[in-house]
């Protein structure tokens, strides 16, 4: 069984016992969240929400937050003397997902 649901602007495949990054959260390790926007979910058939699946919801619980690997932007401007460095870290909260109910 899994389910497909969407936080943050981003989309993510979940099954019972994943580990999943999202974005930071005002969370607490060890907090339970309940995500109801699912957009389709899966448990022999699939059903798909427009846009969400009516009663559906996946249970998750934080571990822990993060930063992402470092990502560097440089722009060069040749003969022009013009430099840019960037870096940049996404920060995350990791969290499993405990249950899907349909």
């Amino acid at each position: 069984m899994y389910a497909i649901i969407k936080n943050g602007g981003k989309q993510y495949k979940v099954q019972a016992g994943d580990y999943i990054n999202l974005d930071k959260l005002d969370a607490s390790p060890k907090e339970k969240i309940e995500v109801t926007e699912v957009l389709a979910i899966n448990d022999g058939e699939m059903k798909v929400g427009a846009p969400f699946v009516n009663g559906a919801k996946v249970e998750l619980e934080v571990v822990t937050d993060g930063k992402g690997p470092k990502v560097i932007t440089f722009k060069k401007r040749r003969r022009k003397d013009s430099k840019v460095k960037r870096g940049f870290r996404r920060q995350f909260t990791r969290v499993k997902v405990l249950s899907i109910t349909a």
